[in-house]
């Protein structure tokens, strides 16, 4: 699913080559998105990570099948994606690692619509045919118990604002960020109907299998890093903001974009868009639930195996250390 970042800044221009001596001593990350606030703890993690020596080199894809591309083709080792579906119909030889963000999208319509009965037969527009935004669609509906009618699609929650301040569709999905700014604009308008209680994987930190199976040491401190600072973000915010001023990153952006990292860490806090426990079991049989009600996994969900698309040595190591 996409998530409209505020500004984009590119950290690195391109992959090395698999094999050459820097692809050997540095660790090549493919991210399917741009770096942003709302990508800004990832690229903490790594840095923290680089701390202890594990040096990395960032790629930002447009999207996520780029990244998860990179990776099964070896140009990268780590991806920073959703790989479910491919994981299963490709059998790619990679593994989860650490859930970085969970789906919390919101249902906003106009006020027309006072509940989900409402929308029976009634229009609903997605960012794009089969993303994340219409498999919570789906979702919502069958659970319900309604039968959506036309299907619109408008890639871009940002875009999606447009279209409802200007009354050309009156419901969609949108990501938190757009939300909030949907309702600060036009409150009077639109309400946000019930959503999804146990959101899934959004971005998922995983790997290519060989490298995991080569690499233990400098996997356990990438996932160590990710872990412990989705901990401490859970019990503040803050520490995004004061990790950013302390490395000077996104210091190019304009100062009042970046004035609202404290406030999207707290929100995404408080919204559950961050995990404090970053992933384990439990967060994996969730997104099994989710992704085969949403048909993107085919099931049943209780039959699908954690280890087939987990690696959760590490995760559980930090955990034990870390953990919230």
């Amino acid at each position: 699913m996409s998530r409209t970042p505020f500004y984009a800044l590119i950290v690195a221009a391109g992959l090395a080559l698999p094999g050459t001596p820097a692809a050997a001593q540095t660790v090549q990350i493919a991210l399917g998105d741009t770096v942003s606030v709302e990508t800004l703890a990832i690229v903490i993690a790594l840095e923290r990570a680089k701390e202890r020596g594990v040096d990395y080199k960032l790629t930002s894809f447009a999207k996520e099948d780029l990244a998860i591309q990179a990776v099964i083709s070896g140009q990268a080792q780590i991806g920073a994606a959703t790989p479910y579906a491919i994981m299963q119909k490709t059998k790619a030889p990679i593994k989860n690692l650490v859930q970085l963000t969970r789906l919390v999208f919101f249902p906003v319509v106009d006020k027309s619509y006072a509940s989900w009965k409402d929308l029976n037969g009634q229009p609903m527009t997605y960012h794009a045919r089969g993303s994340g935004t219409e498999a919570i669609g789906n979702i919502l509906a069958k659970r319900n118990g309604i039968t959506f009618g036309q299907r619109n699609y408008i890639a871009g929650s940002e875009n999606r604002i447009v279209a409802l301040m200007n009354g050309q569709i009156k419901a969609t999905i949108l990501d938190l960020a757009n939300t909030n700014i949907l309702m600060q604009k036009a409150g009077d308008r639109f309400h946000a109907l019930p959503g999804l209680d146990n959101p899934a994987s959004d971005e998922i930190l995983f790997a290519r299998a060989d490298w995991i199976a080569g690499n233990s040491d400098k996997l356990d401190v990438i996932v160590e890093e990710f872990v412990r600072l989705w901990a401490e973000m859970g019990r503040d915010p803050g520490i995004i903001e004061q990790e950013r001023v302390k490395r000077g990153l996104l210091k190019d952006l304009p100062k009042e974009v970046v004035a609202e990292t404290n406030n999207f860490y707290a929100r995404g806090i408080k919204a559950g868009l961050f995990n404090p426990k970053a992933g384990g079991i439990d967060a994996a049989k969730a997104d099994f639930e989710f992704y085969v009600e949403a048909g993107q996994l085919q099931g049943p969900a209780e039959a699908l195996k954690v280890e087939d698309f987990w690696h959760l040595a590490p995760y559980d190591k930090a955990s034990k250390k870390h953990g919230s």
